[in-house]
């Protein structure tokens, strides 16, 4: 019988704490992994399925910040509000609509008043997202470094000013220079030149009818090109008075040549 228990403790395995340890160090990093995980959940969707089990568990309403809701079985049923649909503004589009095609038989009429003008080039007619606009080259207008109107300028922005007048659309009237520069003691600069010409087609415009509220003279000189200044062509191009009839609801149109 001795011998029989000599030989079992003989083989008894001392080292058995190893599987314990190792369980333990097991669920340690278990609990790091973890612990790790729940620190890269977004909070808010964290808050949300913790009040959702919360909820789900208990059987009673909950609130997003996790407190008990008690519901009155008496309470009488929330009407719902019918949510309406944010109506067209038919007054406005109407409205655009028409200013649109004043403009359109303004421009019509400004083509057929510069007819000759228009067919040598020397005036242009476009629509765009704020109107409509007249592009009239310079040597039409002045002599070169003046801003007097010669005669025939005056007949050719009389004709125009009989189509402005009876309407009340706002009126922008630009001077445009190429980048020769000016340098004379009424003209100091391109600057002076480019407004004092806008100035002279509003002061016709002004003893034609047109409404002084209406209009704006502006000068830009050389500073808006529409062509390259480096051949005589681009300069005379650039040499222009620009007439804006402004839209009082401008649309995102694409500037597009009026037809003759």
């Amino acid at each position: 019988m001795s011998r029989r228990r000599h030989s079992a403790d003989e083989h008894e395995n001392h080292e058995r704490w190893l599987v314990s340890y190792a369980d333990f160090i097991t669920l340690l990093f278990a609990f790091f992994v973890v612990m790790y995980a729940i620190s890269q959940v977004n909070e808010g969707k964290y808050r949300v399925l913790s009040d959702t089990l919360s909820t789900a568990f208990r059987n009673v309403p909950g609130s997003a910040s996790g407190a008990m809701a008690v519901v009155n079985p008496n309470a009488p049923m929330p009407i719902a509000i019918p949510i309406r649909k944010a109506q067209p503004n038919v007054k406005m589009d109407e409205t655009r609509r028409k200013n649109r095609e004043k403009l359109r038989t303004m421009a019509k009429e400004v083509s057929e008043a510069l007819a000759q003008l228009v067919k040598a080039g020397q005036v242009r007619v476009t629509e765009g997202a704020l109107g409509v606009t007249i592009d009239i080259n310079a040597n039409v207008l002045f002599a070169s470094g003046d801003a007097r109107l010669g005669p025939d300028a005056v007949r050719a922005l009389l004709a125009v000013a009989k189509i402005l007048a009876p309407e009340n659309f706002p009126i922008t009237v630009e001077g445009h220079t190429d980048n020769t520069p000016i340098d004379t003691p009424q003209f100091p600069s391109n600057w002076e030149l480019s407004g004092v010409r806008a100035s002279s087609v509003v002061r016709l415009f002004i003893d034609a009818g047109v409404d002084p509220r209406r209009l704006t003279a502006t000068g830009y000189a050389d500073q808006r090109p529409i062509a390259d200044n480096s051949t005589a062509e681009g300069k005379a191009r650039n040499r222009r008075v620009a007439i804006t009839i402004e839209s009082k609801a401008p649309d995102n149109a694409v500037d597009v040549p009026i037809p003759e």
